[in-house]
């Protein structure tokens, strides 16, 4: 449906059909209040910086999963630095600047289009996400520690362990620095991915730089497990965080692409690595002194991914000089 956009009243009306339209695809309704939310700031945007335009609201379906698609229209006089409008803080009409970055967060996805002539082309869609399954046997276990540089306050690393049914996705996040900007950073990077657990890592980096324009930036790794590739990991990298897998003798480092999630606008290098039920992955910021092998470890392969975890902190971690974290995947008997 598509509904013109040239008043206040117009913005109410979108929003309505837009909660109309989420529940019935089958959003929760705490789903449909953010698909709600990301709809009135198009619409309001349209009204503050375009004099109106047009948002469309339509049922949406990718990979066999349902969803929603926004799109909104203008004849403006178009966006000219597009990933900057992204960045929450940044208006040309003297609001909050926060509309497009919120858009960014709340949908799964967003493409946008500006040129002088055209105005802007605004798609976003947001998807629906299965239900969490306890009917899948665990094939990895997760453990994961993490500390402040000593004295400091807040920790400017951030780490996350989602799982779904047999799924799981992991991530350590190194904010630029240390001290409470690097902690705004890397929960903004966090946040991001936590909200978008089950999308592509290409696109989960996309959506976490813009979601980290506003502060100074990280550094990140995601590491995927997916149920229907037992025999595999998927790791995408930009930045220093260290990504190795161990399989008895062998080791399989993750290669990084040089960068700062939030500054750089690069897709991650993306590595496929082997993974047996005898695997372990280590996964740290580089607070944890890096030159370091597996086998100085000889019985630590035995102990759960928590204790792992800690060992590794607490003999390696760099606590006077920097923040630190690591994190470990533990493959289980199949």
């Amino acid at each position: 449906m598509r509904i013109p956009i040239e008043h206040p009243l117009d913005t109410q009306r979108a929003a309505a059909y837009a909660r109309e339209l989420a529940a019935s695809i089958g959003f929760s309704a705490l789903e449909c209040e953010e698909i709600v939310v990301a709809t009135t700031e198009l619409a309001s945007n349209l009204i503050k910086h375009a004099g109106g335009g047009s948002i469309n609201l339509e049922a949406a379906s990718e990979a066999g999963r349902d969803g929603i698609c926004i799109e909104s229209l203008d004849s403006g006089p178009g966006i000219t630095d597009i990933e900057q409008a992204l960045t929450d803080g940044y208006s040309t009409a003297g609001s909050l600047g926060i509309g497009l970055g919120a858009v960014n967060r709340l949908m799964d996805d967003l493409e946008l289009r500006s040129a002088a002539a055209d105005g802007a082309h605004i798609v976003c869609h947001r998807w629906r996400r299965s239900p969490r399954s306890t009917s899948h046997p665990p094939w990895v276990e997760f453990g994961a520690a993490t500390h402040a540089l000593r004295n400091a306050r807040e920790n400017g690393d951030a780490f996350l362990v989602r799982q779904w049914g047999g799924n799981a996705l992991v991530a350590v996040i190194d904010g630029l620095g240390h001290g409470p900007y690097a902690h705004t950073a890397a929960l903004a990077a966090r946040r991001y991915v936590e909200q978008h657990f089950d999308r592509p890592l290409p696109d989960l980096f996309r959506g976490a730089d813009r979601a980290c324009r506003a502060t100074r930036g990280v550094v990140m790794s995601l590491a995927r497990f997916d149920d229907r590739d037992r025999f595999h990991v998927t790791v995408a990298s930009i930045g220093n965080i260290n990504v190795r897998v161990f399989d008895g003798t062998t080791q399989t480092t993750a290669l990084a692409r040089r960068g700062v999630v939030g500054l750089s606008s690069l897709s991650p290098l993306v590595t496929v690595c082997p993974w047996t039920p005898e695997s372990i992955m280590i996964m740290h910021s580089d607070g944890v002194h890096t030159r370091w092998n597996w086998q100085d470890f000889p019985d630590l392969g035995q102990e759960p991914a928590d204790r792992i975890a800690c060992f590794l902190l607490s003999s390696l971690g760099k606590q006077q000089e920097d923040d630190a974290t690591v994190l470990v995947a533990r493959g289980l008997p199949r």
